[in-house]
């Protein structure tokens, strides 16, 4: 399972790839987390931390992914960062719209939603790019969700 855009690759956490990562990117507890729970349950693929990999140098520049398996009401939070000296290239944009478009394409997701705190000006240009609607602001935190498009 690869993921592709103009300017990245974006592929799904394993235990292999988590073993082959350079050592310059920094592996936060919650990849260390996911790889817990996907040694426990292998139907988590896909549902948890991708890599986002820059074409050109083939190097990590973030992360993005989803905070579990779709839940009864067909609904994902998706997350995401990217290192600081790869920000303001659209990355986070390119990599968040692909991972959308593949969990809109399976048919357990109708639904997905985001939030970021309320003065994250970066996050915010990022949803809004995706069409993510403002649904709430709960302690400082801005709540989002994208519907499955009808068409």
């Amino acid at each position: 399972m690869e993921l592709h855009t103009k300017n990245l690759k974006i592929l799904p956490c394993t235990k292999q790839f988590f073993s082959s990562v350079s050592t310059n990117y920094p592996l936060g507890q919650h990849i260390k987390n996911y790889l817990d729970e996907l040694n426990k349950d292998p139907s988590l693929l896909g549902w948890g931390v991708w890599f986002v990999i820059e074409k050109e140098t083939n190097q990590i520049v973030g992360d993005i992914g989803f905070k579990g398996k779709p839940n009864l009401e067909n609904t994902v939070e998706v997350g995401y960062g990217i290192l600081p000296s790869f920000q303001n290239k659209g990355y986070a944009t390119e990599a968040v719209r692909e991972l959308l478009n593949w969990a809109f394409s399976n048919s357990n997701v109708t639904k997905i939603i985001a939030e970021c705190i309320e003065d994250n000006d970066s996050s915010i240009r990022v949803l809004e790019k995706l069409n993510m609607e403002k649904v709430g602001l709960q302690n400082h935190m801005i709540k989002w969700q994208l519907e499955k498009s009808s068409e």
